[in-house]
């Protein structure tokens, strides 16, 4: 996709593969356990088989695994509740892309939680700013 294709450094890899589970190729499980990352966000084009899956076979494997429910699309709606309640049997954790950038940030004083804020076009984030501004950051 030339959009995302724009906005990644040109240092990331694409990896075109053709598994299902992307979890099951082993250059897309190799890159991110390279990483020494415990923690892993999932998307996909579809909750239910691209998201879904690999964040399933990840936790298996002992892994703390999200999905960012509103970053993951659907085919119908009895497809993505079958998906969301995979995803709950198997200990995996919904939630929504800007909650999890925000779990991520952790301090609404830090340094970038301004440009985080901005990026994620939260109408609250002019609020963020005066807390932060508050505290002398």
């Amino acid at each position: 996709m030339d959009e995302l294709a724009d906005v990644l450094p040109d240092t990331v890899k694409v990896i075109d593969r053709s598994t299902v589970n992307a979890w099951h190729d082993d250059r897309v499980r190799e890159s991110i356990t390279s990483t020494g990352r415990r923690k892993l966000i999932f998307t996909g084009i579809s909750l239910e088989v691209c998201a879904s899956l690999p964040a399933i076979a990840a936790a298996a494997e002992g892994y703390d695994t999200y999905v960012a429910l509103d970053a993951s699309g659907t085919f119908s709606d009895a497809k993505r509740e079958a998906g969301l309640i995979r995803l709950q049997q198997a200990g995996v954790i919904v939630s929504d892309y800007a909650t999890l950038m925000v779990e991520i940030l952790g301090d609404n004083a830090a340094p970038k939680a301004g440009a985080v804020y901005e990026a994620l076009d939260m109408p609250f984030a002019v609020l963020v700013g005066q807390i932060s501004a508050a505290y002398g950051t």
